[in-house]
């Protein structure tokens, strides 16, 4: 599974997003018409570390993390508890090697957000994270009706 490959199957079968890049990565937002100025965040690629995000090195060659922002609940479900806000320039306060690749995890950065990331996935966890996707669909199509 290859970035454009997600992003491709994002914009195939979730009607109304658009791929915008910004900050150095490539998203996928909720925007019917284009009516807002950039969207909904659903998903988001990161394929190179940030200024303040560099907990899952992916400076490594051929590295890049799908984050992908679900309901509270479904998080809580899947680690137990949302984490504190981290200190600017700091990760969430976790039991989770965030540089581990094919494995879904909290987002290191955003979980108190009930973000979650997966660094390279297989094709085998992309299914696993092909429910999550849709769930960050809906959620995001129900925060734009409340902005409109």
């Amino acid at each position: 599974m290859q970035p454009n490959d997600i992003l491709k199957y994002c914009l195939d079968n979730l009607p109304d997003t658009v791929l915008v890049s910004s900050w150095g990565e490539r998203g996928i937002f909720y925007n019917p018409n284009n009516t807002l100025k950039r969207g909904i965040y659903v998903l988001t690629v990161k394929e190179k570390d940030g200024d303040n995000d560099k907990s899952s090195d992916l400076n490594r060659e051929k590295i890049y993390r799908v984050n992908i922002g679900i309901r509270k609940n479904t998080f809580i479900n899947m680690f137990g508890s949302v984490p504190a806000r981290p200190p600017k320039g700091g990760i969430v306060d976790m039991p989770y090697d965030f540089a581990k690749t094919d494995k879904i995890l909290p987002h290191p950065v955003y979980a108190w957000m009930s973000w979650v990331c997966a660094l390279n996935p297989s094709d085998t966890t992309f299914e696993r994270l092909k429910p999550l996707i849709q769930e960050a669909y809906e959620y995001a199509k129900e925060k734009y009706s409340k902005r409109k």
